[in-house]
C-alpha cells in the first residue's frame, strides 16, 4: 500500500525521514488533493537507479540483437582475457 501524505506534513522533517527509512518505498506527497512530489530514502533511490540502469542495458542489448550486432560469447571472453592479460 503506497504511503501518501499531504504537503503540510513536511514540517515534521525528522518524522518524514524516519518514515522513508521505515517503509522502504517512495512516499507520495499531495498538494491540494493532487499528487505533487515523491520522496524516498537514499537506499531506495540508489536501488531504483541500479534497476533503471539494468533495464537500459537490457534494452540496448535487445536492440543490438535485433540489428544483428552480436558476438559469440566464447570469442568475446577470449578477447577480454587477452586485452586484460587474464
Amino acid at each position: 500500500m503506497p504511503h501518501i501524505i499531504p504537503i503540510n506534513e513536511l514540517k515534521n522533517i525528522s518524522g518524514i525521514s524516519d518514515m522513508c527509512h521505515k517503509v522502504d518505498e517512495p512516499i507520495y506527497i499531495t498538494k491540494n488533493g493532487y499528487g505533487d512530489m515523491v520522496i524516498m530514502s537514499m537506499e531506495i533511490y540508489e536501488s531504483t537507479m541500479r534497476q533503471l540502469s539494468m533495464y537500459r542495458d537490457i534494452e540496448i542489448s535487445e536492440k543490438q540483437i535485433e540489428n544483428g550486432q552480436i558476438k559469440d560469447a566464447r570469442i568475446s571472453l577470449k578477447e577480454k582475457r587477452a586485452k586484460y592479460g587474464l
